[in-house]
């Protein structure tokens, strides 16, 4: 079978910071509630949802976490900034004749969006999954690594039974990520090449 490496997307391949805290503004702006849009970024990689309840009531939450997505495409999608090592990642998967598949707690069509806007190619994208629910789909798709940078990416690489490769891009640090039981922590993606290089399956 042909190796398959799982990617997260926000902090991961993605800096979305930017067009989150943007969005996060204008949702502000248009509900008159308030929303602490740099707190909010701070925080990325649980589903929208558990966001949006922090700022508005439970009966609403539905109704603004559709209207976050609808936003989503024209203030984030643009301002989205691809982190260091993301295309040479992705490249050294390829160069072994692996298949990149990018599993994310974002949306999929905006997720899609992100991959196209860049020009990243993703051989599997699944959206709206969190923790152990990425396990599953890494399941699905014979991925045998997962790369994130939550300790909920580290959960679901080991729902998955797959090797947990953290990087220290998003809200925890390099000492956080290994006590959360990931295999392999990295700095950054650039570190990644070097590593699948060895890396023997």
């Amino acid at each position: 079978m042909a190796l398959t490496v799982g990617f997260d997307l926000d902090m991961t391949l993605l800096d979305t910071r930017p067009g989150i805290k943007a969005t996060y503004d204008v949702l502000s702006a248009e509900t008159g509630t308030f929303i602490d849009s740099d707190l909010a970024v701070s925080r990325l990689g649980p589903p929208l949802v558990q966001e949006i309840a922090q700022w508005f009531p439970a009966e609403h939450v539905d109704e603004m976490a559709d209207r976050y997505r609808a936003l989503y495409p024209d203030h984030a999608v643009p301002r989205t900034l691809v982190l260091p090592g993301a295309f040479e990642a992705v490249r050294a998967v390829r160069e072994r004749g692996g298949r990149v598949a990018v599993i994310t707690g974002k949306y999929e069509p905006n997720a899609r969006l992100h991959l196209d806007g860049v020009g990243l190619r993703a051989d599997v994208l699944v959206g709206d999954l969190w923790a152990e629910t990425k396990g599953a789909a890494l399941r699905e798709h014979g991925a045998s690594v997962y790369v994130g940078d939550h300790v909920g990416d580290v959960v679901g690489a080991r729902a998955a039974g797959a090797v947990a490769v953290a990087v220290a891009t998003g809200p925890y640090g390099e000492q956080e990520l290994a006590e959360a039981g990931a295999d392999v922590v990295l700095a950054d993606l650039t570190r990644f090449p070097a590593w699948l290089a060895g890396y023997s399956g």
